[in-house]
């Protein structure tokens, strides 16, 4: 009779983590994350293009606005880049990150220029993409299929 592997703490007989969330939750975070993360964002550009002073409501409909387009292109991008090559995943969640950072860097009021802030946008994604190419390629076979 074959013996079964041990199971360690943390692991499953198949070698993966244990998931701790129901699946409920990971509904909810679906679309609780990205509006959440929409509304802090939106309202962070919206403060920037206050600089202190008082709120109005164009600044209102701006920070809503800002934090919809946020969530929605967020929305987008978590259902569509999982189907795609590691390199392309990475990229276009590296894109995401640097121009959300250019933006807001450009909102901050401190005469930055346009150089600037696409300058600030392109070293966060560079980064970005570093660190998320880095680890689809060690979660993933050739062919793209999740292994851890």
């Amino acid at each position: 009779m074959a013996q079964a592997a041990p199971v360690t703490a943390g692991t499953t007989r198949a070698g993966r983590t244990p998931d701790v969330f129901s699946e409920r939750t990971h509904a909810v975070a679906k679309y609780a994350v990205p509006i959440v993360l929409g509304l802090i964002y939106g309202y962070w550009a919206a403060a920037n293009t206050r600089y202190g002073g008082p709120i109005t409501g164009w600044n209102l409909l701006f920070g809503f606005v800002t934090a919809f387009v946020f969530a929605a292109v967020w929305m987008a991008l978590a259902a569509v880049t999982p189907r795609l090559s590691r390199e392309l995943h990475a990229a276009l969640w590296a894109s995401f990150t640097g121009i959300a950072v250019g933006f807001l860097y450009s909102l901050s009021g401190r005469g930055h220029s346009i150089l600037g802030s696409a300058g600030m946008g392109v070293a966060f994604a560079v980064v970005v993409g570093g660190v998320l190419f880095y680890r689809y390629y060690t979660h993933e076979d050739a062919e793209g299929h999740r292994i851890r």
